[in-house]
């Protein structure tokens, strides 16, 4: 088990967790195997707290739990990121567990009102930065130190990316 997931593993069992689903088994052993062009997620256009409000919506109809990535189509990790969130296994595990909406951060410097709502008034330490909400409860589940956790998803085998979603299951 590396570093990272053993991390999650233990900040799971910790948080009361234990009854998270098991990951996906993310098929690909390289990036190399990833569509490409490499997707551009994030809607430089789009209002970012309405969107964020219509996940919230989705999410206490279904029961799901809401991701909200925060990135820019500018950083290659978030496209990373999200090229395998598009792999087959992922995305429907993902869609199974998660309702999930993309924020375009700009250059660090735009829709921050969306972090500020769960508390981080800081500047993000690193894009992609991803919150995972309680639809019910409105409170973000994941730690501020674990936020941006995935801003180095290209060095990361894409199963680890599963297994740190996994955690966050119900």
């Amino acid at each position: 088990m590396n570093r990272l997931a053993a991390a999650a593993a233990c900040f799971a069992l910790a948080a009361g967790s234990a009854a998270a689903a098991p990951p996906p088994r993310v098929s690909i052993t390289d990036y190399v195997q990833l569509h490409t062009p490499l997707p551009y997620p994030y809607d430089e256009a789009a209002d970012a707290s309405a969107a964020v409000d219509r996940a919230l919506a989705r999410a206490r109809k279904s029961g799901k739990r809401v991701i909200i990535d925060m990135g820019g189509n500018w950083c290659g990790d978030c496209r990373i990121l999200a090229a395998t969130m598009e792999l087959p296994e992922m995305k429907a595990f993902l869609d199974r567990h998660f309702e999930i909406v993309s924020i375009d951060v700009g250059r660090m410097d735009k829709n921050l009102q969306v972090p500020a709502r769960y508390g981080i008034t800081t500047r993000l330490e690193g894009v992609p930065a991803l919150l995972v909400v309680d639809p019910k409860t409105g409170k973000q589940l994941v730690g501020k130190a674990q936020v941006s956790a995935l801003a180095d998803a290209r060095h990361m085998h894409p199963q680890d990316l599963a297994d740190w979603f996994a955690q966050w299951t119900r």
